[in-house]
C-alpha cells in the first residue's frame, strides 16, 4: 500500500511540472539612458535614467493584437526587470520608452525607444532571460561638451 501511494505521488508531482513547464515566465531586462549630445548613441557623456517608464507589449503577428502587457520603471541606476507571462511564439514582443522622469532629457529618440525581444521557448534561448538594447531618450539641446566628445569618437575610429 506504501508503494502504490509513494507511486501516486510521484505521478501527481510529474503532472505538476508538466503544467508548470508549459506556462512561462520570461524577465525581460535592460537600461534607459539620456542621450545629451542628440546622437542617438550612447556616447562617454550618456547617463543612465533613473525612474523611466517603460512597457513591454505583444502583438500577435498576423492581426496586430495586443496579447501581452506589462509596464515597469528603470530604478536607481537606469535598470529595469519585468516578468513577461506566457509563450509568445505567434507574437512580435518589444520593449517601449515611454516616459522619462527627467524633464531636462525627455525628448524621445527616433531610433532607441524600441527593441525586439524573444518571449518563446522556440527560439534557441536556453534561459528565461531576456536582453533588450539600451533605449534612451535625448536633451532638448545638445550639450557643449559633445564637440569634444564626438571629435574623439571619430579620431579613435579613424586610427583603428
Amino acid at each position: 500500500m506504501a508503494k502504490a501511494g509513494c507511486l501516486v505521488a510521484v505521478l501527481c508531482i510529474l503532472a505538476f511540472a508538466t503544467v508548470a513547464r508549459s506556462y512561462e515566465v520570461f524577465k525581460v531586462e535592460g537600461d534607459v539612458y539620456c542621450d545629451p549630445c542628440r546622437v542617438q548613441f550612447q556616447t562617454p557623456l550618456s547617463t543612465k535614467l533613473s525612474g523611466a517608464g517603460i512597457k513591454v507589449e505583444c502583438r500577435n503577428i498576423e492581426t496586430k493584437a495586443l496579447t501581452f502587457l506589462v509596464n515597469g520603471t528603470t530604478d536607481g541606476q537606469g535598470h529595469y526587470v519585468v516578468e513577461v507571462v506566457g509563450d509568445h511564439e505567434d507574437d512580435t514582443c518589444e520593449v517601449v520608452a515611454v516616459t522619462s522622469a527627467d524633464a531636462a532629457c525627455n525628448v524621445p529618440m527616433d531610433d532607441m525607444t524600441v527593441s525586439r525581444i524573444e518571449c518563446t521557448t522556440n527560439s534557441g534561448i536556453q534561459t528565461e532571460a531576456r536582453y533588450a538594447n539600451p533605449l534612451g531618450f535625448m536633451t532638448k539641446h545638445a550639450s557643449p561638451q559633445c564637440l569634444s566628445v564626438l571629435q574623439d569618437l571619430l579620431i579613435d575610429q579613424i586610427d583603428d
